[in-house]
């Protein structure tokens, strides 16, 4: 897919690649196909020129953009592989990732360096180690540089010449997930995984030629721009973003949860076919997006380690009245079991090779428990997840979708201790803007009264923590929110 997006971009210099919007909402040209095509070609000579030789790893904290994909090209081209870097993280985090990753250069755009300060002294003194991690490999530049970033990527390097780009499998990328700053945990993608994930979006989605695809994870900007779709990046502002998408008119839109949430307070119109994923989507959520205008509004279940696995368009997720959350058939390629304690486990070609360290194992744990009913999976929340009352194994998932009725923006299960190693269960639920509580306590009576014996203790209406990239309900900072409210209240 990335060889196919070279030739791409290569076969039509001229045309849009990468669209970004004004204030007003107006729609812009970041970069042309042949932008994109120059800008890697220049990196891969300036990572040759530096050394970093067939299997060298490059960390990369650039922010998503033409400058990101255009060093994921380059990065490709030689048969390097990339760790991604959250410059967020902090710098205990960072620095544990980095020494486990042990990269030969970090790419580092000026944003990235500014809120990492591990960038700050080390731009100070041009191509030194990180400080006290001596080693690890210098920092270099991509983009503008301002005062204090490290020397970019390409100073002091002319005349390089490209190598023949690299023709076989291996090592592709490296992302962390999860893990202690200790013991960070990081999945290792493979040249093959990758291109058999981007094969399975473009299967899913059809982007078509010409018209634009609203999106700014990798897996939209390959897939759409290897098939002639030009790609605009989200406007961040909820209210710019529903003027870009009124002026753009969409093929496809893919936004997480809480950006589709955003854009309907802003009273967005959709376009097209729409994709969300990142954290769970509700029944409720896809028919606003649905009833907002798309053509059909998709929820699609993926993770690090194999992206994406499952998509359930929102007419049968809003059919399904069993227990738990569906997420739909087990895409072309992917298998789907359970394992003990009713975990779910994936495999397929684009599922992760290993975690780095590890030896490579074909079945991805999820850490979700599942069940595969009439072909489809669902979820039944996750294995950590479980909540203990009264000697009863209480598993959120199940219930939770039950608690998304309209006026409903979010709604999580948590356990808050009761003494003895007993929990109590709480049902917190975020109303959508302008719900009537009364109203909303009224229609959730229903559902609540169905979940039987897993009845929650108490009902909160609050607003829920979100946490990580793709801004998940913090079931640990809500559950500490729950059990404060109710102190509070002396209950």
């Amino acid at each position: 897919m990335l060889d196919a997006l070279a030739h791409t971009l290569r076969a039509h210099p001229g045309r849009p690649a990468v669209l970004g919007t004004t204030r007003t909402g107006a729609v812009r040209a970041k970069a042309t196909c042949g932008d994109l095509a120059d800008l890697a070609d220049r990196y891969a000579a300036a990572l040759h020129a530096r050394g970093v030789e067939r299997g060298g790893t490059v960390g990369v904290a650039v922010r998503p953009g033409p400058r990101a994909l255009a060093v994921l090209l380059a990065v490709h081209r030689l048969g390097l592989r990339a760790a991604v870097l959250d410059p967020g993280a902090g710098p205990e985090v960072l620095r544990a990732r980095l020494a486990l990753a042990r990269p030969d250069v970090v790419l580092a755009d000026a944003a990235a360096q500014a809120v990492a300060g591990w960038a700050r002294p080390l731009a100070r003194r041009a191509r030194l180690a990180l400080p006290d991690l001596a080693g690890l490999g210098p920092v270099a530049t991509v983009g503008p540089r301002l005062p204090g970033c490290a020397p970019a990527l390409n100073a002091g390097l002319s005349g390089t010449a490209l190598p023949r780009p690299v023709d076989e499998d291996g090592d592709a990328v490296i992302v962390f997930t999860s893990g202690t700053t200790s013991r960070p945990r990081a999945v290792v993608h493979t040249r093959s995984s990758l291109a058999a994930g981007m094969a399975t979006v473009t299967g899913l989605v059809g982007p078509r030629p010409g018209r634009p695809v609203l999106g700014g994870t990798f897996f939209v900007l390959v897939p759409s721009l290897a098939s002639g779709a030009p790609v605009a990046l989200p406007a961040r502002s909820p209210r710019v973003l529903a003027r870009q998408m009124r002026r753009l008119g969409p093929q496809a839109t893919y936004l997480t949860p809480p950006q589709l949430r955003a854009a309907l307070a802003a009273e967005a119109r959709f376009t097209g076919r729409v994709w969300t994923g990142s954290a769970p989507a509700s029944a409720d959520l896809l028919t606003r997006v649905k009833n907002a205008g798309a053509d059909e509004a998709w929820g699609v279940y993926a993770l690090t380690e194999l992206f994406p696995a499952a998509a359930v368009e929102q007419a049968d997720k809003a059919a399904f009245t069993g227990a738990g959350d569906l997420i739909g058939a087990p895409l072309p390629g992917v298998r789907a079991r359970t394992g003990e304690a009713g975990e779910l486990l994936l495999s397929g070609p684009a599922a992760r090779d290993r975690y780095l360290g590890d030896e490579p194992d074909p079945w991805v744990a999820t850490g979700d428990r599942g069940r595969l009913e009439d072909g489809r999976i669902v979820l039944e929340g996750r294995c950590k997840d479980m909540v203990l009352r009264r000697a009863e194994n209480i598993y959120p998932g199940l219930y939770e979708p039950s608690l998304h009725v309209p006026g409903v923006e979010l709604a999580v299960l948590v356990g808050v201790p009761a003494g003895d190693g007993d929990e109590r269960l709480v049902a917190v639920v975020q109303p959508a803007r302008g719900a009537d509580p009364d109203r909303l306590r009224a229609a959730l009576a229903g559902p609540l009264d169905r979940m039987g014996s897993a009845r929650p203790d108490a009902l909160l209406f609050a607003g829920i923590p979100l946490a990580g990239r793709s801004l998940k309900p913090d079931r640990a900072a809500t559950a500490r929110l729950a059990a404060e409210r109710l102190r509070g209240a002396g209950r």
